[in-house]
């Protein structure tokens, strides 16, 4: 259900009602909701339950919401005209203080309305020409996802005791900057919190790379490979989950700089891949892609070869081998033909 969705045939309805004599439509909607603070400033009506905890504090979120002043069926904003929802930063682009507390009481893919008093809204003054003083507003919201970007804030925000300098980065603007971080604090954190930062940055990256960002989404891997790197293992047991995680940037930064035109690094990464897992189809897959790019046909169908015998009736895998083989055809016809011609006069 796409945030607007019953809202504004709803409010036609309840308008029609109240021009017949009966309550108001903001009135009316308020006997379906329940109070989130106890003072009556901002009501919650449940449309569609989510899962999952709620949305935690400093959390970036994927959400579609629309906003309605009372007898408006139009919203006055709304995100449904975006491909993709905005990824939007609690308490930097949520700004509004009823839209961050209702927020903070969502789950993963819950859809509800708000009722939002106006000291929770626009204010006494309001949002000229287009909210007009001390409104009433209604906001329908659905989290489609979210990030606890929180905890990498804080990660990244340790104090400098080591000079290892490092990247970080602004998820809700997905830009890179340098800044110096303690490599000996950054050690002490566990390695339960350290990988739910790196599946944080990865998380960031896969939705710059869904959204075609792609020098987006290699600025988050990478600052994650770099984190990696940087981690100091204790016992075989670790190692392992730390290897497990590079493999997987690894292999994100293989494909993104596939889409980024740069086969000589997507075969870099996929190399690295297979260091760690020398049967990794993905990686096998990508290395074959970059060499087909860099015109290195016979190596190109080496590790496709290898690919297909891992998995026999993958498509990708079988198309791709094709066109190498073809391309691999014309290649050495090309050669031929040209040796012929500088031969021709023996």
């Amino acid at each position: 259900m796409k945030p607007g969705n019953g809202f504004a045939s709803n409010i036609l309805e309840i308008i029609k009602a109240e021009v017949a004599g009966t309550q108001r439509p903001f009135d009316q909607l308020r006997q379906g909701m329940h109070d989130v603070l106890g003072d009556g400033g901002i009501l919650k009506e449940v449309v569609r339950p989510g899962e999952g905890p709620p949305v935690p504090r400093n959390a970036s979120l994927i959400m579609h919401y629309s906003g309605y002043l009372e007898y408006c069926n139009q919203p006055f904003e709304t995100t449904q005209n975006f491909k993709h929802p905005p990824m939007m930063k609690l308490g930097r682009e949520v700004r509004l203080a009823g839209m961050e507390l209702g927020v903070l009481t969502m789950q993963k893919g819950e859809f509800s309305r708000f009722l939002l008093q106006p000291e929770y809204a626009y204010g006494a003054i309001g949002c000229p020409p287009m909210i007009p003083a001390s409104a009433v507003v209604l906001f329908e919201i659905q989290i489609v996802d979210y990030f606890d970007s929180g905890q990498v804030d804080d990660f990244n925000a340790m104090s400098p005791v080591g000079k290892l300098q490092g990247e970080t980065y602004s998820p809700e603007k997905d830009t890179i900057s340098i800044i110096l971080m303690s490599e000996v604090e950054q050690n002490a954190v566990p390695l339960s919190t350290f990988l739910e930062v790196i599946g944080t940055l990865r998380s960031f990256g896969n939705r710059c790379f869904a959204k075609s960002r792609y020098d987006n989404a290699k600025g988050h891997y990478k600052q994650a490979l770099a984190l990696l790197g940087n981690r100091e293992t204790r016992g075989d047991a670790e190692k392992e989950r730390i290897t497990a995680a590079l493999l997987l940037v690894y292999l994100n930064l293989s494909l993104t700089e596939l889409r980024l035109d740069s086969p000589q690094k997507a075969l870099k990464y996929s190399n690295k891949a297979l260091e760690i897992d020398a049967a990794n189809t993905k990686a096998l897959y990508r290395c074959g892609r970059a060499y087909m790019e860099l015109g290195e046909y016979e190596s190109a169908q080496g590790r496709l070869i290898a690919a297909q015998a891992k998995k026999p009736f993958d498509r990708d895998i079988n198309n791709l081998l094709k066109k190498v083989a073809m391309c691999y055809k014309d290649s050495l016809d090309k050669e031929k033909d040209m040796c012929l011609k500088m031969f021709k006069h023996l």
